[in-house]
């Protein structure tokens, strides 16, 4: 089993600005480096322009571009292929999942049904698996 290095960033997209602020504050009390970012195509640009975060955090539904569109578009362009994508929504359907998944998503994680700790405890897990 090869050892994972470090987690040096994690990308963490939510339009929700208080959702965002209350996760990116338990992710830096777990000990993993964030930056809130409240839209994808912000995200997509930075990464375009050469960032490169480790493991990156995507909600679904938000205005102008979808969690979706953006996990698609990182798989088009071949845009950082190491990074670990884990979606973290309200939407539960089978159907969204399954989405996630041919998008390059390790894991789906719903928000009603996890606190932030928790959240936080199953990124680390999920990773730790890739």
């Amino acid at each position: 089993m090869t050892e994972l290095k470090p987690v040096q960033l994690v990308y963490l997209i939510d339009d929700d600005t208080f959702l965002l602020d209350m996760y990116a504050l338990k992710f830096k009390e777990c000990g993993l480096p964030v930056e809130a970012i409240n839209d994808p195509a912000l995200a997509l640009e930075k990464i375009r322009q050469g960032a490169k975060p480790d493991i990156i955090l995507v909600d679904v539904i938000m205005p102008g571009m979808t969690g979706f569109d953006f996990l698609e578009a990182l798989q088009k362009e071949n845009l950082v292929p190491d990074a670990r994508r884990v979606v973290l929504s309200n939407q539960g359907q089978q159907e969204d999942i399954d989405t996630a998944m041919k998008f390059g998503a390790m894991g789906y994680i719903i928000k009603a049904s996890a606190i932030p700790s928790e959240v936080c405890d199953k990124v680390i897990a999920i990773t730790k698996t890739a």
